[in-house]
C-alpha cells in the first residue's frame, strides 16, 4: 500500500470572507472546481512552513501564524494538514496561473453553492472560518 501524499492548505479569512482558489480545469487532480491554497508538504518540511511556502508561491503573500484546524477530506491518498491565517503581508494574487484560472474571496454562505474539490470538508471550512472570526 502506497504512504498518502502529505498535503498543506490554508484559508485565508479577512473582513468576514475566505479566500479560494479555482483549479485549472487542465488539472489532473481535482480540476475544475473551488479549493484552498495549498500543496505539496516537501522533504524534510513542516507541514505549517509547507502552508507558508505555498501561499508565498501561488499567492505572494508571506503568512503569519498559521493556525492548525481539524479538515475532513474522504480521499484515502491525502494526508491533509490545513490552517487558517488571518495574518499576512501583501495583497492575495493569482501567482500560479497554470495551476488556478481565479481566485476569490466568499461569505461562509456562499460555499454551499460551489463545486469543491472536497466536498465533504465543507463543515471544516466553516468551522476555519468560525475559529477566525471568533
Amino acid at each position: 500500500m502506497v504512504a498518502p501524499v502529505s498535503i498543506s492548505v490554508a484559508a485565508l479569512v479577512r473582513d468576514g470572507l475566505v479566500l479560494l482558489v479555482h483549479r485549472h480545469p487542465s488539472r489532473r487532480w481535482y480540476p475544475d472546481c473551488w479549493d484552498l491554497v495549498g500543496g505539496h508538504v516537501e522533504s524534510g518540511e513542516l507541514p505549517h512552513e509547507a502552508v507558508g511556502r505555498e501561499c508565498l508561491e501561488e499567492l505572494g503573500v508571506r503568512v503569519h501564524d498559521p493556525k492548525p484546524i481539524p479538515m475532513a477530506v474522504s480521499d484515502p491518498t491525502l494526508d491533509v494538514h490545513a490552517f487558517v491565517v488571518t495574518r499576512w503581508d501583501g495583497e492575495p494574487v493569482n501567482a500560479e496561473p497554470e495551476e488556478h484560472d481565479d481566485l476569490r474571496w466568499f461569505r461562509p454562505s456562499d460555499l454551499a453553492n460551489l463545486k469543491l474539490a472536497h466536498s465533504g470538508s465543507l463543515p471544516s471550512l466553516l468551522n476555519a472560518f468560525r475559529i477566525a472570526t471568533g
